[in-house]
């Protein structure tokens, strides 16, 4: 984690597209770097020493960008995990939406989902009331492998043998803690190809016979 935060660290992240940044909580701003945050209105993430929170060592290092978004039902969980997140190194971006004003969730799960079916994300995470109709959303677009997760079990299934690339969350559904300990299984699990792939094969295939 960079000591000194500067106008170009700030650029350079806007030009990836994330409109997130993590900072060390020890770590100096510069004037020039605080006006591009304000102006491109960032949201500013402060990062533990490291060490903090070690069950988060093993996670999988392919997944670390991270697109995410929800409707008004998910906006405040959305905030708490951009927080959580983004103190553990994960690079994410926020789709929005950004308050809590009555949305329609289908606009917020195409667009986490473009962004992993674009390659502009590693895996997305998205939150509505109950994360269902945000998962049958997402799966429209092509490429994309929406998991509603509502425990451990499911999490470790979605991605060990779904290969899942989207996470859906109902954020009036579960708890804080337990859709934290959801996100650690799931990005700490890894496909287990094999068999799978075969079956994900055969999805592949259903999904291109309208092509």
């Amino acid at each position: 984690m960079k000591k000194l935060i500067t106008e170009e660290d700030v650029r350079i992240i806007v030009k990836e597209g994330r409109n997130v940044i993590v900072i060390g909580k020890d770590a100096v701003v510069t004037p020039l770097a605080l006006d591009m945050i304000r102006t491109n209105r960032m949201t500013v993430v402060e990062k533990e020493p490291a060490g903090h929170n070690p069950s988060f060592d093993k996670l999988n290092s392919s997944q670390k960008r991270i697109s995410i978004g929800g409707d008004h039902t998910g906006f405040k969980m959305k905030n708490i995990l951009i927080k959580y997140l983004g103190e553990r190194g994960f690079q994410l971006n926020d789709e929005g939406t950004f308050d809590e004003k009555s949305c329609d969730y289908p606009d917020f799960a195409k667009a986490v989902a473009l962004s992993v079916a674009t390659g502009n994300a590693d895996s997305g995470i998205i939150l509505d009331a109950t994360g269902i109709p945000s998962s049958i959303t997402a799966n429209k677009i092509k490429g994309i492998r929406a998991a509603t997760c509502y425990n451990v079990f499911s999490a470790k299934s979605a991605r060990e043998h779904n290969d899942a690339n989207v996470l859906v969350l109902g954020a009036k559904s579960l708890g804080e803690e337990t859709i934290k300990t959801i996100i650690e299984v799931w990005f700490s699990t890894n496909f287990a190809g094999g068999r799978h792939q075969r079956r994900l094969d055969k999805i592949t295939s259903i999904e291109n016979e309208g092509d």
